[in-house]
């Protein structure tokens, strides 16, 4: 690893998922959670460490079985900003951070270090996947970025700098399905299909 360009990773997994119904990173799709697969698609030995921060002990012993550390959110309801601070105060000592959501169930592993790859050759800027040229998630930021990042309040995340930002982002296409989110047990279903 570049020592130069230490990378960091925080998997969010502490939200409520309040549109869900229920826990949605334990949703199943063909046989495997959505957080399990969320942990799968880092590829690890590209990054210095990685957090994950949730409000789930169930996530955190999970994550702990991927040798990641685990940060618990005991206020995931203060929004996704506490999610990016807890998260990045752990990792304050790297050149660069991955936001990694986790609910993009079809997420490839190798998108991810495309991405990470992508920004170490311009480090100074932010990186995302993208498709068509609309910015979706992950996204990752310079160390330049980490005070605005800190100062972000309730639920607003990394867009509210990206759109600060627009001339310093770097895009990487990725396939739409990759991108999908899933807000809703239909939107899960819809994948399935």
């Amino acid at each position: 690893m570049d020592t130069a360009l230490k990378l960091g990773c925080v998997v969010m997994a502490a939200g409520n998922a309040r549109r869900f119904g229920e826990n949605k990173l334990a949703a199943q799709l063909r046989g495997r959670s959505l957080i399990l697969r969320a942990l799968e698609s880092v590829p690890a030995e590209l990054f210095h460490s990685v957090v994950v921060v949730t409000q789930y002990p169930e996530i955190m012993r999970l994550a702990k079985e991927f040798h990641f550390a685990a940060v618990h959110n005991e206020h995931p309801d203060w929004g996704i900003s506490h999610t990016v601070q807890l998260g990045l105060t752990e990792l304050r000592d790297c050149a660069g951070v991955l936001f990694l959501v986790s609910d993009q169930p079809l997420l490839r592993r190798e998108s991810v270090a495309e991405l990470a790859e992508l920004w170490k050759r311009q480090p100074e800027k932010i990186a995302a996947l993208a498709h068509n040229g609309v910015r979706g998630n992950p996204c990752l930021f310079p160390a330049r970025f980490f005070p605005e990042l800190l100062e972000l309040r309730e639920d607003h995340g990394g867009n509210t700098v990206i759109r600060r930002h627009e001339e310093d982002l770097v895009l990487l296409e990725a396939a739409e399905r990759e991108l999908t989110d899933v807000d809703t047990p239909q939107a899960l279903k819809e994948i399935e299909e």
